[in-house]
């Protein structure tokens, strides 16, 4: 567009050379004359130019940065108390949201601060006359677009009330409105930097009138600076969060389990119907991409022998249940540890909150349905999903957690063949058996036999920070038919002072995949050792995406020799560069 205006500048000083040269002096003026008029039509060209450039670089979000350099957008400035110091600070949404992580010296305490765009009494008070419109008179649900059609929609409504009600602020003024509104409108509010940031695991709401704790992946459990300030404002923000997970909660039904829209797992009480505090609610955060075994390698979770043997225990039908206590990863190492199914097989995965996440093509995600105490004849449990789940001919059943009558026909369906894996909240072998064989669970001891592996997790301290470990792992090898005792085999312990994994040798299950196999224990040895190579390699390789492990894992079950032959040669070729 420049480019065109100067071309026609220069075409105009041309013709005027031409006109003096043809005409004489006489000309000279209303040639002048000409070009000034010119020049100035052109002049205002480039401005209307400049300034739509501008406002698409603010569209775009180019310009913020330099709006927010010129006047705070956020106030960064440190913190008053002496005592309290800045350990780190990090942008979420730049330039509009940071968090600050600080240190109390005479508490001894984190805190967690969200920093957003102060808003004055007069930019408060637009705010909420805009929200209030928009929700009047908006018709269309936000679900409709995608995030960028939604922020377009909601920038151009809130130019229409502007321009309709002849409100003028300035452009930072309008950015930080803006701002509000996307994060009400399109995040999650209050807790919107929260839902963000990607170290946090947990976020814990207890009542109004006491701030947000969080569960920080460096730092633990932290108190934030964000807090409801009465029951009215929580209460309605608890209804808001059900109404994202396309859910419903009452004060009939005041109790909600569910899944919200990024795929973290929310748990909320409304009002005080079933809470002393009032409205309250826990968010489970969970990655966008799931661990693999590569990860948890990595974070020592377990050792690659481990993943190994679950490898191969996994490939020949054995059936595990994953316990430990509430937090210690259970649900993480059960989708981890699904991404050793060979990937023709059909799975059928069962689950209140949808966690699992695999690669597998033939694979159907199955999700409990609650409902109001109106419709209860319309609810659909674990226990009529597993029934349904049997008729689709599975050749592999998950199920995300045992709690109640679903556990018998999980059983019945592990002593028909069906390869099972579950978790279930207990710290020992000895809890599980207890747990599976009281109220309400009833399974008989007779069934339990069925179940091959039990792994133990737990949450772990070492030294100052919190890690997760695979405490134990322990095959059901029977029953002993004199004392109706359960018969176990130890396969890994955990070395607390070592921290690392201790294998007492092949194991039952070893023994059933050889006799299977018609191997002998040389082949059967060298076998595990292959797959402890192929994931070491991949650790050492860096990789680590569900896709990509589930990719190499395919591969290997389809033609191991290619893949060993892989290895080997990356290895020959690092002891040649090291050599030389």
């Amino acid at each position: 567009m420049k480019k065109l205006l100067r071309e026609e500048v220069k075409e105009e000083r041309r013709r005027a050379g031409f006109l003096i040269k043809k005409h004489g002096v006489d000309e000279i003026a209303m040639a002048q004359k000409k070009i000034i008029e010119e020049l100035k039509n052109i002049q205002q060209m480039e401005e209307k130019f400049k300034a739509r450039e501008s406002i698409l670089k603010i569209r775009r979000g180019e310009e913020i940065e330099e709006i927010a350099e010129r006047e705070e957008m956020v106030d960064l400035s440190p913190p008053s108390k002496e005592s309290v110091e800045v350990v780190e600070v990090h942008p979420v949404t730049k330039p509009y949201s940071y968090v600050r992580i600080l240190y109390d010296n005479d508490t001894h305490e984190y805190l967690y601060e969200v920093l957003e765009p102060k808003l004055s009494m007069e930019e408060r008070k637009i705010f909420e006359f805009i929200k209030e419109t928009l929700i009047k008179t908006m018709d269309i649900e936000m679900t409709e677009f995608t995030e960028e059609e939604a922020r377009e929609y909601l920038r151009k409504n809130v130019d229409r009330i502007l321009k309709d009600y002849s409100i003028s602020i300035g452009d930072l003024s309008r950015e930080k409105i803006m701002y509000y509104i996307i994060r009400d409108f399109l995040g999650y509010g209050k807790i919107d930097v929260l839902m963000r940031d990607p170290m946090i695991e947990d976020i814990s709401c207890d009542g109004a009138g006491v701030p947000l704790f969080i569960y920080h992946r460096n730092y633990e459990s932290v108190k934030t600076n964000i807090v409801f300030q009465d029951d009215n404002e929580l209460d309605s923000f608890v209804i808001q969060l059900a109404q994202k997970c396309g859910r419903h909660i009452s004060i009939a039904r005041p109790l909600l389990d569910a899944t919200m829209p990024d795929g973290s797992r929310l748990q909320a009480s409304l009002a005080r119907e079933v809470s002393a505090m009032g409205s309250n609610f826990t968010i489970r955060r969970f990655r966008e991409e799931p661990l693999t075994p590569t990860h948890l390698i990595e974070y020592n979770t377990f050792s690659p022998e481990i993943a190994a043997y679950f490898w191969m225990a996994i490939e020949h039908g054995a059936s595990a249940v994953i316990a430990g206590g509430t937090a210690s990863g259970k649900t993480t190492t059960l989708n981890a540890l699904s991404l050793f199914i060979p990937p023709q097989m059909k799975i059928v995965s069962i689950e209140d909150t949808r966690e699992i996440n695999l690669p597998h093509p033939n694979w159907i995600a199955s999700v409990t349905r609650e409902t109001t105490a109106e419709a209860e004849e319309s609810k659909v449990g674990m226990f009529e999903l597993l029934k349904a789940a049997l008729r689709q001919r599975p050749e592999y059943i998950i199920v995300g957690e045992i709690r109640g009558e679903e556990a018998v026909v999980l059983f019945q369906a592990m002593a028909t063949g069906h390869t099972v894996y579950s978790t279930m909240h207990a710290d020992s072998v000895f809890s599980v058996v207890h747990r599976l064989e009281g109220d309400p669970i009833n399974i008989p001891r007779i069934q339990l036999q069925a179940l091959n592996i039990v792994v133990i997790q737990g949450l772990m301290r070492i030294g100052r920070k919190r890690v997760r470990r695979v405490k134990e792992i322990v095959e059901i090898v029977g029953i002993d038919p004199t004392t109706d005792d359960i018969l176990t085999n130890q396969v890994f312990k955990w070395n607390p002072r070592k921290d690392s994994f201790e294998y007492y040798g092949k194991g039952h299950v070893m023994d059933e995949i050889a006799e299977h196999r018609n191997w002998t224990d040389r082949e059967l040895n060298e076998e595990f050792n292959r797959r402890v190579e192929v994931l070491r390699w991949m650790h050492e390789k860096g990789i680590k995406h569900y896709v990509d492990v589930g990719n190499v894992i395919a591969a290997y079950y389809k033609d191991p020799e290619k893949i060993m032959e892989r290895i080997r040669e990356e290895n020959a070729n690092k002891i040649s560069e090291h050599s030389v």
